[in-house]
Parts: C-alpha cells; structure tokens; sequence
C-alpha cells in the first residue's frame, strides 16, 4: 500500500514538473540534460519559433497601423504647397485659395538668383505635397536642393519649362547663347498660363478627393482672366512710348520677355549675363557706356533687390545725363512699395517705364 502510494506521488509530481530548459539551465522532472533527448530538442525549437512568429506579427501590425495613421492624418490634413520665388508664390496664392496652404521660401525684396534657405526650411522641402520652383537655373542657390527633395518623391512643378522659355541670345551670354532665359514672368502674356499648371500639377500630387475640383477650376478661370487683363493693361500703358524711345538698359538681363512682348530693344545690361551674381569687367563697361552715349539712353533701369552701386557708377562715366531709376523686376516687395503682388509689380513697372521714356 505504501509503496502504491509512493509510486502515485511520484507520477503526479513528474505529470505537473516544469517543462524542459532550452536556455542551458538544468531541467526539472523527468528530462535529463545529459542524456540524448531528442523530444527536448524539437520542443525548444518550436518554443523559439513561436515566439518569433508572434514577435514579428506583433511588430508588422504596429508599423501598419502607424502608416495608416500617418496616411490618414496627411490626407485629412491641409494640402501644403511648398514656392521657391514670391512672384510665383503670389500667383500659387491666388489660383489655390483656401484650397492650399501655401509657403514661400524667397522673402519680399530678396534676389530670387542668390536667395538661401534654413536647414529647417529644406528639411521641410520632403513633407510638402507639391513643390513650385521657376526652374530653368533661376534659383541659383536653392535649385539644388529643390531637385534633391524631389529625388525623394516630392511631385515638383518647374514652370519656366511649360512658358516657350527663349534663348538668353549672343547679346546677353556670348559664351552660351542657347541658354533658357528664366525671366518669363517679365511677359504676363506667358504667365496667363500658369494658374492652369499649378492646379493641374495639384490635382496629380493629391488627387481630387483632398480637393474641391470645381471651386478650384473657378478660382484658375478667374485668375486666368486677371492676368489677362492684366497684359492689356500694361500694353496699353507703354503705348505712349514712341518706338524710337523703346530701348532699354538695366542693370542685369532681365527684360528679354518683356521686350519682345512689348516691342523694346535691350541695348545692354551692366552685368553680363542673366544673373546678378555675375561681375562686369572694365571692357564691359567702357563698351556699355559708348552704346549708352551713341543712343541718348536717358535711364539704366536697375532691380532694386539687388545694388545699385555699379549702375551709378556707369552713370557717371557717360558724356549724357543717365538717371539710375530702380524697378521691382524680380521680386515683389512689402507694403508701400507698389510690388506687394505681381499685378503690382508688373503695372508699376510700366507707369515708370512709359515716365521715363516720353519727353515732356
């Protein structure tokens, strides 16, 4: 009887026994680390395999669900437009309305050809669901970083390249005539297509489901008209220009658009080439300064987001009087200034230009 019960006891404590170590610890019960057991062997297989499986399902659903969230809080979020130079982003503005939130990168005044961005701001330049850049080497500084964002995925629009850019031309850069000229925004006839781009390039970055498509098609056909408008106002203004006054000089190349719109002749720039960055030498000026005296030019026009110091210099040189008047061609400006929009921009432009050219 006792041995019966001893034995009971027994089987019962090895039925309950821990189950076998597969980390090297000595097992309890009836398994013996130091006898073959192939039975242990599988069972710690298993055991490991199972709890990898379950580590890594666990895991898979935690990543999917943080992209869900991060989907579906970028798609019910606002739309976010990131502009390179104000001109533009004043025109993204005006097309997108409340159906963007639009960033512009290039401040009120600056130079659209040697601007700089923070390290936060390009950092920012990946979020964004569409960018805008002029393209065609016209962001000298941030072009590069541009495109880098847009390497990463970021649905970018270069605009210049959808305008009929032209060639800068022998007279601006000898050494590379063929060169695109970015300065498109100069010709508002060209511009008037732009609303049309930016909403199109819109609609591909998000999707019309993020978009109200009709509100903002109304929104393109009304600014479509304003820039329009626009174009025949400021041809109208020149109109008083008589056709032997319609040169031009100015302080960087910056009025081939603008000339072949409105019937000008560019004489020469005081920079070569068709950035501000560029350096005249003293043959520069001393050819620039005949052409001005052989002409009876009365003005340089100069931008004035960029110096004015070499302009005034040239000024000074020549035999005739040569006013150094200033013009907001590349940037718009801050309140006051009469360049807050480029409607702005563009009609006071052609108030001086038309004042300074007609003789009294």
């Amino acid at each position: 009887m006792h041995e019966w019960r001893r034995a009971h006891n027994r089987d019962t404590r090895d039925a309950h026994a821990d189950p076998p170590a597969c980390d090297g610890a000595p097992a309890r019960g009836k398994v013996r680390l130091d006898e073959p057991d192939f039975r242990l062997q599988k069972w710690c297989v298993m055991r490991s395999t199972s709890r990898t499986l379950a580590l890594t399902a666990v895991l898979t659903l935690l990543l999917l669900a943080a992209c869900t969230a991060a989907d579906e809080e970028q798609a019910e979020g606002p739309v976010e437009v990131v502009v390179t130079i104000n001109i533009l982003g004043d025109l993204a503005e005006r097309t997108f309305g409340p159906h963007a939130e639009v960033t512009t990168l290039m401040p009120p005044g600056a130079d659209p050809h040697g601007f700089e961005i923070s390290a936060a701001e390009a950092e920012g330049l990946e979020r964004a669901d569409l960018l805008v850049s002029l393209g065609l080497g016209m962001e000298e500084q941030v072009g590069p970083i541009v495109e880098a964002a847009a390497e990463q995925g970021t649905p970018l629009l270069e605009v210049g390249e959808h305008l009929d850019p032209l060639p800068y031309g022998p007279e601006a850069i000898e050494e590379d005539p063929e060169r695109p000229d970015p300065h498109v925004f100069t010709d508002p006839r060209r511009m008037v297509a732009v609303p049309e781009l930016l909403a199109e390039a819109l609609l591909d970055a998000v999707g019309e489901q993020r978009v109200d498509t009709a509100a903002l098609r109304e929104r393109v056909a009304e600014h479509t008209d304003e820039l329009r408008a626009l174009d025949a106002d400021v041809e109208q203004t020149l109109a008083v220009v008589p056709p032997e006054d319609r040169v031009l000089v100015t302080n960087h190349h910056v009025f081939g658009y603008f000339a072949e719109r409105y019937d000008f002749e560019v004489l020469g720039a005081v920079v070569p080439g068709g950035t501000t960055l560029a350096s005249p030498s003293p043959a520069d000026l001393a050819d620039l300064a005949a052409v001005i005296e052989g002409a009876g030019v009365p003005a340089i026009f100069a931008d004035s987001s960029a110096p004015t110091l070499l302009s005034e210099a040239l000024a000074e040189e020549v035999d005739i009087e040569v006013e150094v008047v200033s013009l907001w061609t590349e940037s718009l400006a801050g309140p006051g200034s009469g360049a807050e929009t480029y409607d702005e921009m563009m009609r006071t432009n052609a108030d001086t230009i038309a004042d300074v050219l007609v003789d009294d």
